[in-house]
């Protein structure tokens, strides 16, 4: 069932965005005079089809990854002389210019509009302070200390643990200063400091952004109390249930959950007296953690338990709330950061900085999908803003075979004043399909390496 609501929600979330980005095109095209043959969800056989007063078959395919927007075009058909004028080859540079861009910007306006829907909802999250600070780190020369929150890196603010990872997450593999402002607990009075990166972060496959810096941010103590219990564990077979709390083990009090949990790790298929409370009872039993073999080979212990996670302390919530016109200025801000970022992160990419193992591809974003759909509508709907910010940003690179390839001919003619000969675009679009399909190539590569 899982499998199902998974590849229902992808197909879904993957159908919005194709046809957000094809109707972007589609009605370009319709005000410049192009003559619009077929708006297709999908690629392939046609399951489903309608055509409208104008000629233009409206069609449903049967792969479901991706989507197009065919016009008349002389280079990809006869044209009815009478026709000519609304084929698409024939219209102006800039009208074409126009047409192409359309498809990356209807994405970013989807994204707008997302975050000014969640915005407008209004947003909320918990304070970035600090819990622990490394001795010799990055953080612990700056000067920052446990107890403060940051509410500003470089300049920009930070008021919730997102803001403070987005900022973080901008700066992997820099080198040079990063400035922190922070403030410590019912103090208006802000300190500024500052620390030194040195390709900072570079080239992990899995950063670890606070961890980087020398901080461990605050988090309540959690007691080790069952919040899930994993049909077939361990722990199920002894009859386990949510809210039971578990009080020792093999005589060894375990008064936080990681204690717990470290406990076990260290045991795969050894025999554990545990002592648990549920209610007023206290209960015993003989638990037997399996054995589990982790990425980089080691053995551990597990017996198919979640926590039941601590309300955060009320006075680290921070909730926003703005008015239309404020909420519409915010998205605008967002979605333009997560352009610039975006960018950055693939500059960063080419030269070395960021792993490429950090290249995601269909089954990565499915897992996120569902996860996020999960989570609520709130954290899909941002998800689909940034998806949709993504495919934006990467239909533009100037690739051809990409949007972006395709403007790099027009704007090549437009300087000239003559198209680009058609056997040095056939030639960019061959290059351009290698580096498409080696992306994806390797993209599918890490999904299936993180499987």
């Amino acid at each position: 069932m899982d499998m199902l609501y998974t590849i229902a929600i992808t197909l879904a979330t993957l159908a919005v965005l194709v046809a957000v980005h094809e109707f972007g095109h589609f009605w370009v095209a319709r005000r410049c005079g192009v003559k619009v043959l077929r708006f297709s969800i999908g690629f392939g056989p046609r399951l489903l089809r309608r055509t409208d007063r104008q000629g233009t078959e409206y069609s449903l395919s049967a792969i479901p990854l991706g989507g197009y927007v065919k016009m008349l075009d002389e280079r990809e058909g006869e044209v009815d002389p009478g026709e000519l004028d609304r084929a698409f080859n024939r219209k102006p540079v800039m009208q074409r210019i126009a047409v192409v861009s359309a498809g990356p910007l209807a994405n970013f306006l989807l994204a707008i509009v997302a975050y000014w829907a969640l915005f407008m909802a209004g947003e909320s999250g918990y304070a970035p302070v600090i819990g622990e600070v490394e001795a010799d780190s990055i953080a612990d020369v700056a000067g920052l200390e446990a107890g403060q929150e940051i509410v500003a890196v470089d300049g920009a603010e930070t008021p919730t643990w997102q803001a403070l990872s987005f900022r973080l997450l901008d700066r992997i593999g820099d080198t040079g200063t990063i400035r922190f402002a922070v403030r410590y607990p019912d103090s208006s009075m802000v300190y500024e400091s500052q620390g030194h990166l040195d390709r900072w972060l570079a080239g992990e496959e899995q950063p670890d952004l606070f961890g980087g810096l020398g901080l461990a941010m605050y988090t309540p103590e959690v007691p080790p109390v069952v919040g899930q219990v994993v049909a077939g564990g361990a722990a199920q077979q002894i009859g386990m249930q949510p809210g039971d709390r578990v009080l020792s083990a093999d005589g060894v009090p375990m008064p936080l959950w990681m204690d717990w949990v470290e406990y076990v790790r260290q045991r795969p298929g050894q025999a554990i007296a545990l002592q648990y409370q549920r209610g007023d009872q206290v209960l015993t039993a003989r638990i037997v953690p399996e054995s589990m073999v982790e990425d980089d080979g080691q053995t551990i212990g597990r017996v198919g338990l979640g926590v039941e996670l601590p309300q955060m302390p009320e006075e680290l919530l921070r909730r926003f709330d703005r008015g239309p016109l404020e909420a519409f200025g915010a998205s605008l801000e967002r979605t333009g950061e997560l352009v610039v970022f975006t960018l950055s992160s693939i500059k960063k990419m080419l030269v070395g900085l960021i792993s490429p193992k950090n290249l995601s591809g269909p089954i990565t974003i499915a897992k996120v999908a569902s996860a996020s759909a999960k989570s609520g509508l709130e954290s899909y709907i941002s998800f689909l803003a940034l998806l949709s910010v993504s495919l934006g940003v990467l239909n533009l690179l100037p690739i051809p075979v990409l949007d972006g390839g395709h403007l790099l001919f027009y704007f090549a003619e437009l300087l000239a004043g003559r198209p680009v000969p058609e056997k040095i675009q056939a030639l960019g679009y061959q290059v351009g399909l290698f580096l498409v399909l080696g992306i994806m190539v390797l993209a599918l590569y890490n999904d299936f390496s993180r499987l």
